[in-house]
């Protein structure tokens, strides 16, 4: 399943959309030094550049008050001129994460965390909702991957990617089976399953073995090794599944592209052009 070629579409459609809407923001909070965050902001900022959203750069030092932290969180949700705004995560320990989600206004929640958007996802009645299981499900629905009636196992259980991916499969009338880094016997799952989605950062977890002939599996993971970018499952899986995303260029571009479409989504909201069901 080639996502970047999918994502480039997406990208396109995206650009039309902000053309026509005019003047969209996306804002965007980093606190702290970590290599890998700095590498997923500039990634997102070009991204944004790319289809005419505006990025706007926010920079904390890593020993930053809470509630200086929350305090631009209010300023950002209170700026006309921003659309979406997407704190970095994860924050410095003496920071309380759950406490900065919930400060994001859920009208520009573009990660799809505040615990509005996820209930509301959970009732399925979605509104914002987290971009990788987003770029997963319109991977499966490109490649034609039955879903409805389907037999799909999720491994991994994180709020950005594993417990919104398996309510987005059972929304779509999926049978779904929940695993994580400490299910026993994880094979005995993964084989029965038409559709496996590995969200669990370990680097070849899922097996050639642990995969049902004919499956669909899509591989969320993006482990830095000595080897290189490697994901959760073996490549050795593609010799038994009938289809499979690559590490790099599968879920990744996806997740970008799912982020800008969700901005674009923000967009309608604050404008009217949709309806939010405020709380």
């Amino acid at each position: 399943m080639d996502g970047a070629a999918l994502a480039q579409r997406l990208r396109e459609e995206t650009a039309r959309e902000v053309e026509e809407l005019g003047g969209l923001g996306l804002a965007t909070v980093l606190v702290g030094d970590d290599p890998a965050s700095h590498i997923y902001i500039r990634l997102k900022h070009e991204a944004a550049e790319s289809v005419g959203i505006a990025p706007v750069d926010r920079r904390l030092d890593a020993d930053v008050s809470e509630a200086e932290l929350l305090q631009l969180v209010e300023n950002l949700n209170g700026d006309d001129e921003i659309d979406g705004v997407l704190v970095q995560l994860p924050l410095p320990d003496h920071i309380d994460e759950a406490r900065v989600i919930r400060a994001v206004d859920p009208v520009k929640d573009v990660d799809g965390l505040h615990p509005f958007n996820a209930g509301q996802l959970y009732l399925g009645r979605q509104t914002l909702v987290s971009a990788t299981p987003l770029g997963v499900m319109a991977l499966l629905t490109e490649y034609r991957v039955p879903v409805a009636g389907a037999r799909a196992v999720v491994v991994g259980r994180s709020p950005i990617v594993g417990k919104p991916m398996a309510l987005l499969l059972l929304h779509a009338n999926a049978t779904v089976t929940v695993c994580h880094s400490r299910t026993e016997e994880l094979a005995r799952h993964t084989l029965d399953a038409d559709i496996v989605v590995v969200a669990v950062g370990i680097p070849g977890l899922v097996s050639a073995d642990m995969v049902k002939a004919g499956a669909a599996v899509v591989d969320v993971g993006m482990n830095r090794t000595d080897a290189g970018l490697v994901g959760d499952v073996d490549a050795g899986a593609a010799d038994v599944a009938a289809l499979l995303t690559p590490v790099p260029g599968g879920v990744g571009p996806m997740t970008i592209a799912l982020l800008l479409a969700n901005t674009v989504r923000a967009a309608r909201y604050r404008r009217g052009l949709l309806a939010f069901p405020r709380p």
